[in-house]
């Protein structure tokens, strides 16, 4: 017979635990339990609780399958420097996050949402990294307010009721990298404020925009709406946006490609700064300060066959435009106080173009999650002037 000592220590070894600071991630599948010790062979069912649960420094790694949501995900633990959290899929398996079941999906007409239900995602919290998940059908996608030092990377935000992804208030020093947003739509508010990413009303320097998708939204694809800060844009594209797909009556969806500020009045003043971003076939401008009187910058980017200008910069602003193509717009630029160099309005004559087909950049995404490179839209003649992604 085992001495009562050892028969102790038997039956407490087959307890389940939680993960501890040893056992830095923290699994969940559709198949799981939330009473598991959320071991990769005992998971959690609920991203919520996995949040709950992760030591400091740790992951929450999510099984393939579809998360249909009864409530949605808060996120108001931080992490630090030191120790940041991570929510990602597991070994780049498809996580879908539905929020259909939400509340505000769609809100009745001229409704506001709740501040705690925005977003299938709703996160107030820093030192978080985001990695390979999609996120649809909810009261805006990914909602973040009072967000620093976050890095979102390989999201899908696709089919939400709001903007799909909206950072806003106090919060600086974000990287979104190759994001794609699209599809997203406001019934409630007639077309006007749904955006494939908005970063606006707040303020907070350094954050960044590379790699994103944007298209096919109701309202714009990028919104800098009353965001004080300047915000950097690389190697983006925006394109479709603006138009009623949906049938929305009363339709009053905007449809600029990248609108880079503005308020209701006039300003604010900030200097965003937009490279090697490309912007077609939306429904308004292709580019537009939309009222900042900020100084931007926009260089090497191109503007398509949009339905209005291509560059649109004489809302108050003093913007330097350098390097940039605009083709097929029904206007090209309109300037006002702002300047320009060597773009090809400068330089005059006509530009042809190596491809008119968009078919790389919008499909299928490299490996790393980058944009394909191709010749789409890069001038004929070889000249160093526009986007190429």
């Amino acid at each position: 017979m085992l001495p009562t000592a050892l028969i102790g220590a038997v039956l407490l070894a087959m307890i389940p635990t939680p993960a501890t600071a040893a056992e830095t991630t923290v699994y969940v599948a559709t198949n799981g339990n939330d009473a598991n010790s959320g071991t990769l062979s005992a998971p959690l069912a609920t991203i919520q609780k996995a949040i709950s649960v992760v030591p400091a420094g740790g992951t929450v790694a999510v099984r393939g399958g579809t998360y249909a949501l009864s409530a949605n995900i808060q996120i108001t633990r931080s992490g630090t420097a030191g120790a940041p959290l991570t929510l990602t899929s597991h070994a780049g398996e498809k996580v879908i996050i539905d929020g259909e079941a939400l509340a505000y999906t769609p809100g009745a007409v001229g409704s506001t949402i709740p501040s705690a239900q925005r977003g299938a995602i709703h996160m107030r919290a820093s030192h978080w990294r985001l990695i390979g998940l999609e996120i649809v059908h909810g009261p805006y996608g990914v909602y973040c307010n009072g967000c620093n030092n976050n890095t979102f990377e390989r999201l899908t935000t696709r089919d939400n009721y709001e903007t799909g992804f909206q950072l806003q208030g106090a919060s600086a020093n974000n990287l979104i990298l190759n994001l794609d947003s699209y599809g997203n739509r406001d019934p409630r508010k007639n077309g006007e404020s749904a955006d494939g990413l908005g970063i606006k009303e707040g303020s907070g320097t350094g954050n960044v925009v590379r790699g994103a998708r944007l298209w096919n939204n109701v309202d714009d694809g990028f919104d800098a709406w009353a965001f004080s800060s300047p915000v950097t844009i690389q190697n983006t594209v925006a394109y479709g946006n603006g138009y009623n797909r949906w049938g929305i009556p009363n339709f009053s969806g905007d449809g600029n490609g990248l609108k880079l500020g503005g308020s209701g009045g006039t300003g604010p003043a900030a200097s965003h700064a937009v490279t090697n971003t490309m912007a077609f076939g939306n429904a308004a401008h292709g580019f537009t300060d939309n009222g900042n009187t900020g100084s931007i910058t926009i260089n090497r980017s191109t503007a398509y066959q949009n339905a209005k200008t291509g560059f649109d910069v004489d809302g108050g602003s003093t913007s330097r435009l350098t390097a940039n193509l605009a083709v097929g717009n029904k206007t090209a630029v309109a300037l006002g106080s702002s300047t320009a160099s060597g773009n090809s309005w400068n330089l005059g004559g006509t530009w042809t173009l190596r491809s008119t087909d968009p078919a790389v950049v919008t499909g299928p995404r490299a490996a790393d999650g980058s944009i394909r490179s191709s010749d789409y839209l890069v001038p004929a003649n070889g000249a160093a002037v526009g986007a190429k992604i």
